[in-house]
């Protein structure tokens, strides 16, 4: 899979970003090939060799994989049922570094379900917002609306 200058990409660890340009460098006495992506959320640039970017990057999910995403989070389902807390926290990281936009929206839906129940930790609620951010910007992305329309969206599903 190869990325030109200006697409549009999901990096599996940052989230969405855009190729801002393709850099060589000198590592070791070789030439690498480098992509350099800019991350929406934080603003970080992250450089990818480009020989080793399957692994890391993927395109925007479709507009048709966006509604699978959403039919996730509606789905009467819980992901993980694992207890205590710490158990559920390195399953739901596993499942947000996977990079997958399906599994990213089972954190969020139920991080989110379990939030109206009781009290999470603190590493539960950054995840419940890690998730969130993620789904958003790509879905917005997938979709071509703006993001607010999209956290309006979510707002109404998840409650």
């Amino acid at each position: 899979m190869s990325f030109k200058i200006g697409d549009k990409t999901v990096h599996r660890a940052h989230g969405v970003g855009e190729i801002t340009s393709i850099e060589e460098k000198r590592i070791k006495g070789q030439s690498q090939s480098f992509y350099v992506i800019h991350i929406v959320e934080t603003g970080m640039k992250v450089m990818v060799p480009t020989a080793g970017a399957s692994g890391l990057l993927r395109p925007i999910i479709s507009r048709q994989d966006a509604k699978a995403v959403v039919e996730t989070l509606k789905r009467d389902e819980i992901a993980v049922t694992a207890q205590p807390w710490n158990r559920r926290y390195r399953e739901y990281t596993e499942m947000l570094n996977s990079g997958s936009p399906v599994e990213v929206a089972k954190v969020l839906r139920d991080l989110s379900r379990l939030r109206g129940e009781k009290e999470l930790s603190f590493g539960e609620r950054r995840l419940l917002e890690q998730a969130r951010n993620l789904l958003v910007a790509e879905l917005a992305l997938a979709r071509r609306c703006k993001e607010q329309k999209v956290e309006q969206e979510l707002d109404a599903l998840l409650g």
